[in-house]
């Protein structure tokens, strides 16, 4: 968006009523001048001596960046990677923490208490009700058509001349459809000049669709909110943002706090939108697309579900014979669903949010009545290391045998990760981001760490484990492997490869990715191989590894078993 035209039709300066909705603005908004703090004031801060906030001009702890001073209410690094990922001008961009604030400030900016009126189009997000409550702002409601669909005619016959904001929630939550795109457009072009017509897009990248914030230019009434919380997985990050023309984005800016966007959300967000994480989450919204519908299939199929809507979301409504009891059923097994039931039109309906494999499955369980594992009473454990030259996401379940899911850049060396969890029979989930680049030490010894740590996180007491672990041929090569969960660490390993690499798994790493397992494990671990194959030498050390791992994580009973009373 670089075009003359098209940077006055965002400013709101040469078509529709872009002025006009600024005056729709609180009076005293409009009135207010912003709170300006020193940070605004200068392109960067790296070079800047700040002595205008009282702050501390010291770090809070060894290895902190950039905690003790105030960020930019709008951060730059921030904003840029923001602004490639919404293909827009900053300045119709505003980062707020989550889309909720987003809503917030345009309650703040628009409704005067008392007076104003907003328009929901129940069943929808109660966040739009609620933040209208505690502005003291009147809630109308224009229903859903039959399907769900957005009924112009319905929000137009609530309008009066105190109608600020009308709400859209597409993919609407909690019914998961998507509104019709024409539909949405043909309001804004009815409510022009009169209301904003917000467009919480929450959902859209599950959607397949183009956001309608590419109609921005054409509608000076059009909001659009986005958030990272839940297609970018980090709902925990807050972080939000509202597009609209640049005159409205002035005024969210007066009511927005002065350092509304932390220092560790601005870090985060610049490792979320890396190129190479964006692919990864780009797969991971497709992976959750497949099981969604795999649930949708089978879900259908159990008793107490009668019907299943269509979805364009990470989530689905079931309509069922008794929400209160099957929710109240998953609760016990520890599983939380969301009863709908208390929204317009939806009697006995329950939302469904997708979680991973493992999750969906004991959702199908108690769906159809067949016991569910208590998950507090499995070993599991989840673990992150990191370090200058790796970040190590582990998470092991000892006690299922799905999902191994293994990525850590170096091919070979996944194969050999999968098969310990194959042949040990658990569940891994491992996932290393490291300086490859220079060459695949540090990821290997590092995700042999991580695993160590998370295996001996997962074994507790250990009470009831077999302990010990014997044995594996592997064509010509043969791998002896003596394991002792003993708490102890020590580790024997002989073996001589006849290649420096097997794939590009370096061979004189095998030796060290087992001593930082044993270490970490605290183990005992006697390994020799011999063989011809570099192959099938290295592939045997781990399958050896795996089967004698197998038999000392087996619990048997409650025992402990050590003569000395612990291990």
């Amino acid at each position: 968006m670089t075009s003359a035209t098209t940077s006055e039709a965002l400013s709101g300066a040469s078509s529709g009523s872009g002025a006009g909705m600024v005056s729709r603005a609180r009076p005293e908004i409009l009135a207010m001048k912003g709170y300006v703090s020193a940070r605004s004031l200068v392109a960067s801060g790296d070079s800047t001596v700040f002595l205008d906030a009282n702050e501390c001009p010291y770090e809070p702890y060894v290895g902190a960046s950039g905690l003790a001073r105030y960020p930019m209410q709008q951060p730059p690094e921030l904003m840029g990677v923001v602004c490639d990922w919404l293909d827009l001008s900053s300045r119709n961009v505003t980062i707020m923490r989550g889309a909720d604030e987003a809503i917030d400030c345009l309650m703040r900016a628009f409704c005067v208490p008392a007076h104003d009126n907003i328009i929901i189009c129940p069943p929808t997000f109660a966040m739009y009700r609620q933040s209208a409550i505690l502005q003291g702002v009147e809630v109308r409601e224009a229903p859903l058509a039959v399907g769900f669909a957005l009924d112009n005619a319905a929000v137009l016959a609530q309008c009066d001349d105190n109608t600020k904001l009308v709400f859209v929630c597409s993919p609407n939550n909690p019914t998961a459809n998507l509104m019709d795109r024409d539909a949405v457009l043909d309001l804004c072009t009815a409510l022009d000049g009169r209301a904003l017509v917000v467009v919480d897009e929450t959902y859209i990248e599950y959607a397949g669709v183009e956001s309608v914030a590419t109609a921005l230019e054409n509608h000076a009434n059009l909001v659009v909110l986005r958030t990272l919380s839940k297609s970018h997985a980090a709902a925990g990050v807050r972080c939000g943002v509202a597009v609209a023309r640049a005159d409205v984005s002035a005024v969210l800016v007066k009511v927005l706090a002065p350092y509304p966007v932390p220092q560790p959300v601005i870090q985060a967000v610049l490792a979320i939108m890396a190129p190479s994480n964006q692919a990864k989450l780009a797969d991971r919204r497709q992976e959750i697309i497949a099981r969604r519908d795999g649930f949708s299939a089978a879900a259908q199929e159990t008793k107490p579900v009668r019907e299943v809507l269509p979805t364009d979301a990470n989530y689905l409504l079931m309509i069922v014979d008794d929400a209160d009891a099957l929710c109240a059923r998953a609760g016990e097994a520890g599983v939380i669903l969301r009863n709908q039931s208390h929204q317009p039109g939806l009697a006995n309906a329950v939302r469904v949010s997708i979680g991973t494999e493992d999750e969906m499955d004991m959702l199908l369980a108690i769906l159809r009545g067949e016991p569910v594992p208590v998950r507090g009473e499995e070993r599991v454990a989840r673990h992150v290391r990191r370090t200058s030259e790796t970040a190590i996401s582990v998470e092991v379940n000892l006690d299922r045998k799905t999902p191994v899911r293994i990525s850590t850049g170096v091919g070979f060396y996944d194969h050999m990760l999968d098969q310990i969890a194959k042949h040990a029979g658990f569940s891994l989930q491992l996932e290393c981001d490291g300086d490859l680049h220079i060459d695949p030490h540090h990821t290997v010894e590092d995700c042999a760490i991580a695993l160590g740590v998370a295996l001996r996180s997962a074994l507790g007491d250990k009470r009831g484990i077999g302990r010990y672990g014997f044995c594996l041929p592997m064509d010509e090569s043969l791998v002896t492997v003596a394991l002792d969960l003993s708490g102890r660490y020590y580790l024997d390993f002989k073996g001589d490869f006849p290649a420096d690499h097997v794939g590009d798994l370096p061979t004189d790493m095998i030796e060290h990715v087992f001593r930082s397992l044993a270490e970490n494990l605290q183990a005992n671990l006697h390994i020799a191989v011999e063989g011809e194959n570099a192959h099938h030498m290295v592939e045997a050390c781990f399958k050896g590894f795996a089967r004698a791992l197998r038999q000392a994580i087996r619990q048997d009973g409650g025992d402990l078993p050590s003569t000395k009373g612990m291990l």
